[in-house]
């Protein structure tokens, strides 16, 4: 199981724990006694430290060494026992447990809370009516359910700066967390635009294949996500560029320091456009859409928010703060005849979301 920090993986786990009725053992990564066994690569002593029990689990499993070869040493001579994983950073979890568990494990992605999640306790009207507070605050557990909005703001201020970059900085020996934190706000300012490695190296005083590797890093690490430009022509329609999306609005306005309502913000188009994104992306992992998400760029101009192509089909999606009638791109019309098209606005978006 993975997801960014802070998001409810233990406490999932917790929950989880008090309904199973087999025998348990829950361990954590950050002890160091189980960093130690689990490291050794010594079957003698991985399976007597979990002996007699029908489940393993272990949170925070990245901070073990080898802890793919591991695991697989526990499957491989106790086929009975069933294993649970938690890691808050993808790049040293899944590099280390891809190719030993290949064809025997289950991954799950835990987000920040969804819209889907909260419908269970809201009417699509409180939906509505939180939807600017969603936009500045973003839907972590603990800042949703916070009492004030300098609680709110606290909350993603510690997580910003006190766990965003943890993982990071402590498994891939990174010092220059300021480069980080730098790149991470020209990112909060380009959200919804095409992003240039070069310039971005301009501006850090870094090497571009050093900005592509610290962005990698950024999303293992669940704080951005990347997405491609969609191409059948390749003389017309841009392909080569990305763009990137925060995982949480909120996070993204704690690194500028930015929570201004919406009335006093010159941003609200960009943040809308990543929140769609991101709740989109939540609902097609929560519901088992299998789709992949582009946008869509020509060298005329002309552009689409979101593309999704799946079981064949091609999918367009503007996003738009504004209800004001959005026409379709000539181009798009031209070019893929069979594709749907639609505008999401904060009067139909949560049919695009729930």
């Amino acid at each position: 199981m993975y997801g960014p920090r802070r998001v409810g993986k233990t406490t999932l786990i917790q929950e989880y724990l008090k309904k199973t009725t087999w025998k348990y053992k829950l361990d954590s990564g950050d002890n160091i006694r189980t960093q130690q066994i689990l490291s050794s690569q010594n079957f003698e002593t991985i399976l007597g430290y979990v002996e007699g029990y029908e489940l393993l689990v272990i949170d925070e499993a990245q901070q073990i060494p080898h802890i793919g070869q591991s695991l697989k040493i526990i499957v491989d001579q106790r086929p009975d026992l069933r294993v649970i994983a938690t890691g808050s950073s993808s790049f040293d979890l899944s590099n280390q447990i891809g190719e030993p568990l290949t064809g025997r494990k289950r991954t799950l992605t835990l987000y920040p809370v969804s819209q889907i999640e909260q419908r269970f306790n809201h009417n699509e009207h409180e939906l509505r009516e939180s939807l600017p507070e969603t936009l500045v605050y973003g839907s972590y557990p603990e800042v949703l359910t916070a009492k004030t909005k300098n609680q709110k703001q606290e909350l993603l201020t510690e997580l910003a700066h006190a766990y965003l970059l943890k993982d990071i900085l402590a498994l891939e020996q990174i010092k220059g967390s300021k480069y980080l934190l730098d790149l991470l706000k020209l990112l909060a300012f380009q959200i919804g635009k095409e992003v240039s490695y070069q310039e971005l190296g301009r501006q850090l005083g870094l090497s571009v294949k050093t900005v592509q590797r610290y962005l990698d890093l950024l999303e293992k690490a669940f704080v951005v996500i990347r997405v491609g430009g969609f191409s059948r022509n390749l003389r017309s329609e841009v392909a080569r560029k990305s763009k990137y999306y925060f995982y949480d609005t909120g996070l993204r306005n704690a690194i500028i320091a930015q929570f201004n309502d919406l009335d006093h913000r010159s941003d609200v188009g960009e943040l809308w456009e990543n929140f769609l994104f991101i709740e989109r992306l939540k609902k097609r992992a929560y519901q088992e859409i299998y789709a992949t998400p582009y946008f869509w760029r020509t060298y005329e101009g002309q552009e689409i928010d979101l593309i999704e192509e799946g079981n064949g089909e091609i999918r367009g999606y503007e996003f738009k703060w504004s209800k004001r009638p959005q026409a379709i791109p000539s181009q798009w019309l031209v070019s893929y005849p069979q594709a749907s098209y639609a505008t999401i606005h904060p009067e139909n978006y949560l049919s695009f979301v729930l």
